[in-house]
C-alpha cells in the first residue's frame, strides 16, 4: 500500500514465476494477489487487516533489476 497506517518494508515478494524468453519474444502473465497476500498484522486491532488503497506490482529479474511496474487498487 503507497499509504499505510503502520510503518511497512518498501518491497514485499507476493507472487513469483520464472519465465524464459528467447531475444524479441513476449508473453503475457498474469497473477492473482488476494487481499490476504497484502494483509498485515495490526497490533492494536490484534488482527490482520488488509487497508484499502493504491498499490505497485513490480516486474523485475531481481530486486535490482526492475523491467516494469503495475499499479492496482484494493477496494
Amino acid at each position: 500500500d503507497r499509504k499505510s497506517s503502520l510503518p511497512r518494508p518498501v518491497k514485499e515478494l507476493k507472487g513469483f514465476r520464472k519465465i524464459s524468453l528467447v531475444p524479441g519474444e513476449t508473453k503475457t502473465v498474469s497473477f492473482t494477489i488476494s487481499a490476504d497476500a497484502l494483509s498485515f498484522y495490526d497490533p492494536q486491532k490484534h488482527g490482520w487487516e488488509a487497508e484499502p488503497g493504491k498499490f505497485d506490482a513490480i516486474l523485475a529479474s531481481s530486486s535490482a533489476d526492475i523491467r516494469g511496474k503495475v499499479s492496482f487498487v484494493l477496494q
